[in-house]
């Protein structure tokens, strides 16, 4: 069989597989479910055969385009075409929440996963990028703790760590802690073997993290915890009101997970790789750092006076200024325009060399506002002004205006740092070692960035609001 029908017949397969589980699960197919499942997965081996190189790379397509096949398919066109609503109708869509559980799980990971295993064997026949199973397994374990460990205070609240141990018949929070400890060393672990070979820079490890916490958070409160406790699966908007809690915490785990695991990784290959004397770097270490912080800084200006207009139209600035024991507009204004400077110094940093172009970095810029959508307003305020978190659907229903400031102020802070970074990128690349060494260092255009921006910004703008 001609090497170029594998993933076609794969696909094929798994999406059949997949299929016949959603009919079996949720019951809304208006085909026999195996026949629509292998037509999907004809799609997507056509579409992502030449991107799934590698199994962290299929699953980012494979969750993008199970969330836009479900947003296309079963949530407004089947409808709509049905009679059933007007086209965009938020009551339906809501309705048909458990195929979006059922498409993410049955559909989406394992087409995309399978898919991009067969892309990573096929270039590890044509000689391609090295694979260290050794690094994979305790620099993801590794982060997988350190992240659950934070994560874990929050569970301890919510009550959710006997629940954890009961996936052992324990029931003690002792127990669950050490289970929840466990089970995120697991999936850290996980996230080494999927990512490796993509991960290239903190800020992009911290979006595949995002992204792989919202697909753990699908998969753990919502199918194997109900399941372990001897509970049917109750794929609804209800369930997820009741664990939105968890939604953010399973993203603040993601994200700093990622971050994690990109810090030690570097650490990792400093220690045991040899360095390259002959192509040395045209600028110190503390040089690039000064220069992020001071682009960063500056790029955050334009988006920090945009989102502090938004603030002061929805009267927001009054809460920003009781950070510092006020509750006048102006000292809420200057409050916000500093915060908006730090988390721009912080994108400098985390982001340097990530876009290719200014698509790319408008693209990242909304993740990261929407990550600190997430961190800043329910999750550090409400800790500085009442010691506790605001990780519910109420407080995130009155923040969306927030949310919306926060996805204009990443995509201008983000504009305006990537054309400051590549005015001054250009006397480096008079020197065409530098310039090779620079390209390699960009985020190609091919790789599945894309599908992340996809999965994790629309899912985390709509899901405070289906479930609201």
């Amino acid at each position: 069989m001609p090497s170029r029908t594998w993933p076609l017949v794969l696909s094929v397969v798994v999406g059949a597989f997949g299929g016949a589980l959603i009919d079996a699960l949720v019951s809304q197919s208006i085909l026999p479910g195996f026949v629509l499942g292998g037509l999907y997965g004809i799609a997507f081996a056509l579409l992502a055969t030449p991107r799934a190189v590698s199994p962290g790379a299929g699953l980012l397509w494979g969750l993008g385009y199970a969330f836009i096949l479900w947003l296309a398919v079963p949530a407004t066109l089947v409808p709509y075409c049905l009679g059933q609503c007007e086209m965009g109708d938020l009551d339906m869509v809501r309705s048909h929440f458990p195929e979006l559980v059922a498409y993410v799980l049955c559909l989406g990971m394992p087409l995309g996963i399978s898919l991009g295993t067969l892309g990573l064997l096929r270039n590890r026949k044509e000689g391609g990028t090295s694979f260290s199973l050794s690094r994979a397994l305790w620099v993801g374990g590794f982060a997988g703790v350190i992240a659950g460990w934070i994560f874990g205070a929050w569970m301890l609240r919510a009550g959710f760590l006997p629940l954890v141990a009961g996936l052992v018949h324990g029931g003690t929070g002792v127990l669950g802690f050490g289970m929840h400890l466990v089970i995120s060393g697991l999936i850290g672990a996980g996230f080494g073997l999927l990512f490796q070979s993509d991960v290239r820079g903190y800020g992009s490890s911290m979006g595949w993290g995002t992204a792989y916490g919202i697909l753990w958070w699908f998969l753990l409160p919502l199918t194997i915890l109900p399941l372990s406790q001897g509970e049917s699966l109750y794929w609804s908007t209800e369930a997820g009101n009741v664990l939105f809690g968890s939604f953010v915490g399973h993203i603040v785990f993601g994200l700093l997970m990622g971050l994690v695991y990109a810090a030690v990784d570097r650490l990792w290959i400093g220690f045991f790789t040899e360095s390259d004397p002959i192509n040395r770097e045209p600028e110190g270490a503390g040089a690039r750092v000064l220069h992020s912080l001071q682009w960063g800084a500056i790029a955050s200006l334009v988006g920090g006076l945009v989102f502090s207009l938004i603030l002061l139209a929805v009267g927001y600035l009054p809460k920003v200024a009781s950070l510092v024991g006020s509750s006048s507009v102006a000292w809420g204004f200057a409050v916000n325009m500093i915060i908006s400077a730090l988390i721009g110094m912080s994108y400098g940093l985390l982001f340097r060399h990530e876009a290719p172009d200014f698509g790319s970095g408008v693209a990242w810029g909304m993740v990261y506002g929407l990550i600190w959508w997430f961190l800043g307003p329910l999750t550090l305020m409400p800790l500085m002004l009442g010691g506790s978190l605001d990780w519910n659907v109420e407080a995130a229903s009155e923040l969306l205006p927030s949310l919306v400031g926060h996805l204009m102020y990443g995509a201008l802070t983000a504009s305006f740092f990537l054309m400051l970074e590549r005015h001054y990128a250009e006397w480096l690349l008079l020197d065409p070692r530098v310039a090779a060494r620079e390209a390699r260092r960009l985020r190609p255009v091919g790789t599945p960035a894309p599908a992340l921006w996809l999965f994790v910004l629309g899912l985390g703008v709509l899901m405070p609001i289906l479930v609201g």
